[in-house]
This record gives structure tokens, sequence and C-alpha cells, in this order.
């Protein structure tokens, strides 16, 4: 009998690719050059060279049975001590390698940290606006999740609303900074407070609470733009991380999850990982690429590409009359939609050929997420139907 339960997630649209698909009938039509596709969040940028000159030394150093054998479900051991070191010395933490799971991306990460420190039926909590994706991940792990509004004014953390949402069925929160969709970096301060709270609720109910952290736009910080690695301010942290980003590696589908050495049970969430691989079937990830990203774990790809557009786009925008909280980071911005109906203003932008995501997919209505991981010839080229959108709502004012 089919599953009725995969089956009835048929009827559930994946509203970014819905959209994507979309803005790639319409190129068809009417030529790529003339549509401005800002749904989809895929680097723009290549992967730095230097990451293809290592892979053609690790296949022209290393013996083929090496590379294309099983290697240990949990990650090769020199792979995640480079990556520990890197940790260690970029945010002074006190990682071991046996702190690391070589994952298939920060998708895969989350979907082994969600499964170690919870029971099915157990309470997540998230915070809006989010990844529309943490949806399915949690409802396969059999959680129950519960979201937190947005404070639409910063995009920092609601206090008061998790306050209100903390309770004892609660055993993690997903936090992803800098976000998507909203580009917002979660600041020192805030962390300090959740550390603070969560501690205080911890004693409270007589369990941990963990905080697993999705970062896979960790590296993409703009200027003046603190850094702050969550793990470092509260011990019962998750580190979810995927070279998608810093590496423009998407279509390898490589990451990892850290857990910090502090955490209660930390050995353990590490150790139990690869049998959570077992029973969903995900062991282990590409020697290849392992080997790869061990190698090249300092590097980035060329990363300031998104900052110049950034603040084309944010000058522009504001100029012209959206109302927008600054990104910190990522390759997103999150503007207030020019009428309360976020999914009909994105409607009407597709008019001029602008395609937006609506921010009710993030659980914020009234925004649009923009990505702007695009050439920087295209956000120049876009800018005029903006300008001509904002316009146009401005004239039903008067």
């Amino acid at each position: 009998m089919l599953s009725k339960r995969y089956a009835d997630m048929l009827s559930e649209k994946d509203i970014i690719f819905e959209i994507a698909g979309m803005a790639k009938r319409r190129a068809r039509e009417i030529g790529e050059e003339h549509v401005y596709n800002f749904s989809l969040g895929n680097p723009s940028v290549p992967a730095p060279e230097a990451v293809n000159q290592t892979i053609h030394t690790i296949l022209n150093d290393t013996p083929t049975l090496q590379i294309h054998s099983y290697g240990p479900s949990a990650g090769l051991p020199q792979v995640r001590e480079q990556l520990a070191r890197s940790l260690n010395r970029r945010f002074g933490m006190d990682y071991q390698p046996e702190h690391l799971f070589m994952a298939s991306g920060a998708a895969g990460a989350l979907g082994h940290a969600l499964r170690a420190v919870t029971e099915p039926g157990d309470e997540i909590i998230v915070f809006a606006p989010y990844f529309p994706e943490y949806r399915p991940y949690t409802q396969g792990a059999g959680l129950r999740l519960s979201v937190v509004p947005a404070d639409v004014d910063s995009f920092q953390i609601n206090f008061r609303a998790l306050e209100e949402r903390l309770n004892p069925a609660v055993t993690a929160l997903l936090i992803n900074s800098p976000n998507n969709p909203s580009g917002i970096v979660l600041s020192s301060a805030t962390l300090t407070q959740l550390a603070a709270l969560l501690e205080e609720k911890q004693r409270q109910f007589g369990h941990p609470i963990y905080l697993i952290s999705d970062e896979p736009y960790r590296e993409l910080l703009f200027t003046g733009t603190e850094e702050t690695y969550p793990a470092r301010f509260y011990h019962n942290t998750i580190t979810c991380y995927s070279f998608s980003k810093s590496l423009s590696l998407p279509g390898e589908r490589i990451g990892y999850l850290a857990v910090n050495p502090k955490a209660e049970q930390a050995m353990t969430i590490a150790e139990v990982c690869p049998q959570i691989s077992r029973t969903i079937g995900c062991n282990g990830t590409s020697t290849l690429m392992q080997l790869t990203v061990g190698r090249c774990a300092d590097l980035t790809s060329q990363l300031e590409i998104y900052e110049r557009n950034k603040d084309r786009l944010f000058s522009a925008l504001t100029e012209y009359g959206f109302s927008c909280v600054e990104p910190g980071g990522s390759f997103y911005m999150f503007p207030r939609s020019l009428e309360p109906d976020d999914v009909a203003f994105c409607k009407k932008a597709t008019e001029l050929d602008l395609f937006l995501v609506p921010g009710t997919a993030f659980g914020c209505p009234g925004h649009f997420r923009l990505a702007y991981c695009v050439p920087e010839e295209r956000v120049v080229a876009a800018l005029p139907r903006f300008k001509q959108l904002a316009e146009r709502y401005q004239r039903q004012k008067d």
C-alpha cells in the first residue's frame, strides 16, 4: 500500500521551487535576460580553484580503492581531525575529532541532530522567519514544531514569546544564523540572553534543552557584522554545517555535525549518529569530498560579491520606499511587502518579471524573500523593475 503520509506531501507545494519553475518557464518564453529570478538560494560564484586542484591531487595521489571504498560511518578520522582543528583555531573551542560526524550537508546534519537529542512526541522550538524545510525535517523525526513569532523590527529573538512557549515537553531549539530568509545574524547579546534563559529552564524542567544551530551561511558575514558562534555561548549546542555556501559546493552535499565537548552526554550524542544513519538509510558521505573539504576547510569562494549585491539592493529598495532590516550576512534580504498580502504582492511582481518568494512561506507574512545570489549585472538590471513596482503601489495610494 502506498504511504499516505508521503502521498499527502505531494499536495504540499514547495513554494520556492514553484516560483523558480515559473521563472524558468517565463525565461523560455522571453529570454533569460528579461527575467529577474530572485527565488532560489543557489550560490552564484564558483568554487575556489584550489578546490578543483585539491580534487585532482587526491585522485592522482591516493590509491583508487582507498578513495572509493566504504569509510567509517562517522566520517574519516583524519578529516574530522582537520575540521576540529579549524573550528578550535577560529572559535576558541576544544573539539576532538570524536565530537564531529560527517553528514550529507547541513540538512543531513540536522536530521541526525534532531533524532539524537529527542524522542518522538517531544516539542522543538523554531523562530520565525524560518527555512520552510524545518517542518518536514521535524515531522520526519516525529516531533511537534512550535514557532516563536518574529520581532519584525530587528529579527533578533522575541524573548517574551519564547518564554511563553518554553515548557517541559521542549527538548531542543533550532536556530539559524545568519538567517534564511532575513540575513540577520544573532548578536552576542541575544545569544547571551538565550543561554541564560535555557540554563534556567533546564534547572526548572530537570532535563537538558539542546540548542541545534543551523549554520550553512556562517562564512557569509558582511563588513561590520559581529561573528558569533552559538556553541561558545551555550554548552548544550550542536552545530550543523555545510560547505554548500562557503565553498559553493551545494551539489556535493557535504557537511558535518559538531557537538560542543561541554554538552551533556557530548560523546554519546556523537556516537549515536551512525546508529541514526542506519535507521534513515543515509549511511556515510563521499570519501572524495570528505578529503577535499578537510584540506580546504579554511578557504571560501569570492563571497564579497554577495555583499556588493546586498549593498546595491538595500540602498535602492530603501530609496524606492521599501522597509527592510539590513542583513548582516547570507545572500538573502527580507523586506516588507508593499501590501499586507505578501502572496498577492509577489504575484504582482511577476507582472514585471520579478520572481520573489512570499514571507508566508517562512512563517512571517507581510514580507518577501529576495535571494541575491545572482550575477552582479543581473542585480543592476533588476533595479528599474523594483522601482516600477514601488511606483505602481504609490500610484494606488495617490
